[in-house]
């Protein structure tokens, strides 16, 4: 059977040649005669994979010599409370940025831990921009923000500046990966991996080498990142099997020639679509231009009764996971790294096509 386009927010899509990869691995890594998920993540076989892993990340992202990188489980969700446990450094207050679903949870989870302050919000028009500036307070511990929101599909095409001192925190689970990265103007970025970097059950952060060392008492073990970063991330078992399948992903990325070639597909990709959005009167994208996300782009047709009509044509055309979540319904496809330009030019090619029947 031929493979389908995959338009998943996530789990999504991975690229064949690393899907192969695994499979031709399958039943002996290297001659090991074992399945990575059958190895003992102390054993010097594991151990080189984990390494592996890390030092091509590290090189993808440029990840400065003073950042931890933590192989974590949990998902991003996890980190909505462990950031506070581990940042607040008897603070108690700490600064968050809302554009959409994402970054509403993590202020949610946040509120249980400290006064959380608004500093910037685009509630006021449905979360369909990114707002700016900040109005963020000079005490705070950390400002947080969600640079892609998955759901919205609203990015920040720019690292905000905020003042020095205050670390800044990003939610980058569904655009990490896809374009060069500054880290250096961080404190701490994360991100899930069942959307760039690999299955779901894995959670990357990079962390500054002084954020460590300040968990509120209580902390669970797991969830201190000191205690984690002095462990290699194997204070207990990691999600093996992703860690692998994400060092493969890492592998493929510098095959194809690193992010700044990413970048220049995502933008290819991104504005095939958006071009065609733009010109259409039947199909709309709800997002200020200058905030539409490369990765995630939603869109509704003009009468939402002709939605399943869509959504079954797409499948029967070998195009699946194009509807949109189900907080704000509509269509939304997802165009991370492995989906191909062939994808989103078939995707095009399908809705005028579904246009000019219904329009």
């Amino acid at each position: 059977m031929a493979r389908i386009f995959n338009f998943s927010a996530g789990p999504a899509v991975l690229p064949e040649e690393v899907l192969a990869r695994a499979g031709d691995e399958m039943l002996d890594w290297r001659g090991t005669g074992m399945c990575v998920m059958e190895m003992s993540h102390r054993g010097k076989e594991f151990m080189s994979i984990a390494a592996d892993a890390e030092a091509d990340l590290r090189e993808l992202l440029a990840v400065p010599a003073n950042y931890k990188v933590l192989f974590l489980q949990g998902g991003a969700t996890l980190q909505f409370a462990q950031i506070p446990m581990n940042l607040l450094d008897g603070k108690g207050k700490a600064d968050y940025v809302v554009t959409g679903e994402w970054s509403g949870r993590a202020v949610k989870e946040a509120r249980a831990y400290c006064d959380v302050h608004i500093a910037a919000s685009s509630e006021d028009r449905k979360f369909t921009y990114a707002p700016s500036p900040w109005n963020v307070r000079p005490d705070t511990a950390y400002v947080h923000y969600c640079s892609n929101e998955t759901i919205g599909g609203v990015e920040f095409h720019e690292i905000p500046k905020i003042e020095k001192n205050i670390p800044l925190i990003a939610d980058a689970s569904s655009h990490i990966l896809s374009r060069p990265l500054e880290l250096a103007k961080f404190g701490l970025i994360y991100a899930g991996a069942q959307k760039n970097i690999g299955p779901a059950g894995l959670t990357i952060v990079i962390v500054r080498d002084d954020l460590l060392g300040k968990a509120a008492k209580g902390t669970p073990s797991v969830m201190d990142y000191k205690l984690q970063a002095a462990a290699d991330s194997m204070l207990n078992t990691p999600a093996t099997y992703a860690m692998y399948v994400a060092g493969l992903v890492f592998k493929w990325l510098k095959t194809q020639g690193g992010l700044a070639e990413m970048e220049k597909r995502n933008i290819a990709k991104a504005q095939l679509l958006y071009d065609y959005l733009d010109r259409s009167a039947f199909f709309r994208n709800p997002v200020a231009p200058a905030d539409r996300s490369r990765m995630n782009v939603p869109f509704v047709l003009n009468s939402a009764a002709l939605d399943a009509a869509f959504l079954k044509g797409a499948e029967e055309r070998g195009m699946v996971q194009l509807k949109g979540h189900r907080l704000v319904g509509g269509m939304r496809a997802s165009i991370y790294n492995a989906m191909p330009l062939e994808g989103v030019r078939q995707l095009v090619a399908y809705m005028k096509e579904f246009e000019a029947q219904h329009g």
